[in-house]
């Protein structure tokens, strides 16, 4: 980052970074968090006649500045040009200028520079593994004091940087973004990643966590699954993208699918019993097809509807293009920033008055979203079904609405029992769900009386 050159540069002087900064004019102060604290992804733009200051300051060329700091040239509004040839600059969020920022790897530093200082560094999710020194450089914008996480004990998650120069290269032979591949095959697993709470026989992930956080997670679990997450997850991530770009695994999802003779996909098909063997847990198979409305089976009915759409259809489909790619808003996963952020409220205000979050259990919250998404893919699946005989289409469409209505009424349920729980009032409840009060009780009773069974 170019803020971080400027703290080394005051440092070969001898200098605060604050006595450096006073070259420049500046415009706006420094990004800071909700607390007050100073953000470590603050981010410095400078107009031309900044960046010639800065350039003579390092004794290099702008032009290899420019090779090295991905924010040299970038311009903003708040820094006119000037006719008096001042130089000016702005503090800007890292992310907002460029993209992801992570903390540098301090020995490496050392090593190539003789002091081991704090850097900042444009880095996505796919390059954070400091593989000379076995470290995780964790994400710059978040407000917590850790730089990195320990990974010495995790050869795997070493091992997965590597392998994923290779799945890298495979996804631009394709013709593909790596980024892009990346960000789906980070989506499936973090989804997987929430769900984990329930998974009686996962035994990888609580032991990876327990070893970033420094051997035992102990009562603050539910801030180290946040921070630890993409480090703990990351060699199912690299697997999970490997596996997406092999055309062997398109081609079971159109076998699993019935291929020309549509059917809904089998709990436990061949496509998710071969990716829970590629990410080393061959029971997961069903679990992964049950898992409806994320991102891996958005991926999956991409796969079929190009393979199903009759090539050089007119009309409004002409335009369309399926991106295989493509991750919903909805399915993106939050950042460590937003989950701590949304930890510390939680704990700051108890109880049912507060949001939706800090009351219903991480659990019943995952059950409620594969509930939702399940029903969309299951009506999504009937858009362009109305090709083959009456009694075909009929069967179909109608198995499919019917199965859809089911999994509707099932969230219904579960968000009614989730307000109520909070505390909301049964009428408000009843009312919201165009119900009588009384049908609201005699539902809200055999729901609990289920469960107790």
């Amino acid at each position: 980052m170019t803020s971080s050159l400027i703290a080394r540069v005051a440092a070969c002087y001898g200098m605060e970074a604050k006595a450096l900064r006073s070259y420049w004019r500046w415009r706006g102060s420094r990004p800071r968090h909700e607390g007050g604290g100073v953000r470590a992804d603050g981010e410095v733009v400078l107009n031309a006649a900044g960046r010639e200051v800065l350039a003579r300051l390092c004794g290099v060329g702008q032009e290899v500045l420019g090779r090295a700091l991905p924010s040299w040239g970038r311009e903003d509004g708040n820094l006119p040009a000037g006719e008096d040839g001042e130089p000016l600059a702005v503090w800007r969020a890292g992310g907002a200028v460029v993209g992801p920022v992570a903390f540098g790897c301090r020995l490496c530093t050392a090593r190539r520079t003789g002091a081991q200082v704090r850097v900042m560094r444009y880095a996505p999710l796919w390059e954070r593994v400091c593989v000379r020194h076995g470290r995780w450089q964790l994400d710059a914008d978040a407000d917590q004091p850790l730089e990195h996480l320990d990974l010495r004990g995790l050869p795997e998650v070493v091992a997965a940087q590597r392998r994923w120069v290779g799945v890298a290269r495979r996804a631009e032979r394709a013709g593909m973004g790596p980024g892009e591949v990346f960000a789906l095959a980070h989506a499936v697993v973090a989804r997987w990643w929430e769900g984990a709470y329930g998974w009686e026989r996962e035994e990888v992930w609580p032991r990876r966590l327990h070893q970033v956080a420094g051997g035992n997670a102990g009562d603050d679990l539910e801030r180290w699954r946040i921070v630890g997450r993409d480090a703990v997850i990351f060699p199912e991530v690299v697997a999970v993208a490997d596996a997406l770009l092999d055309p062997a695994m398109a081609e079971l999802v159109w076998a699993d699918s019935g291929g020309e003779r549509p059917r809904p996909l089998p709990a436990g098909g061949e496509f998710c019993r071969r990716l829970s063997e590629r990410v080393g847990r061959e029971w997961l198979g069903p679990l992964i097809t049950v898992n409806y409305g994320g991102s891996l089976i958005a991926w999956m009915g991409a796969v079929i509807r190009l393979r199903r759409r009759p090539k050089g259809r007119p009309g409004p489909y002409a335009r369309f293009e399926e991106n295989l790619w493509w991750v919903r808003q909805e399915h993106q996963p939050s950042t460590m920033a937003a989950g701590l952020r949304v930890l510390t409220r939680e704990k700051k205000m108890p109880g049912s008055e507060t949001n939706w979050l800090a009351v219903v259990p991480a659990e019943q919250r995952f059950v409620i979203t594969n509930l939702l998404g399940e029903a969309e893919e299951q009506l999504q699946q009937l858009h362009g079904a109305q090709v083959g005989t009456t009694a075909e289409v009929a069967r179909h469409m109608l198995e499919g609405l019917s199965r859809g209505t089911d999994l509707l009424d099932q969230v219904l349920l579960r968000v009614m029992v989730a307000a109520v729980n909070a505390g909301v009032r049964v009428d408000e409840v009843a009312r919201w769900a165009r119900l009588s009060e009384k049908e609201a009780v005699e539902v809200l009773g055999t729901y609990r009386g289920a469960d107790d069974e």
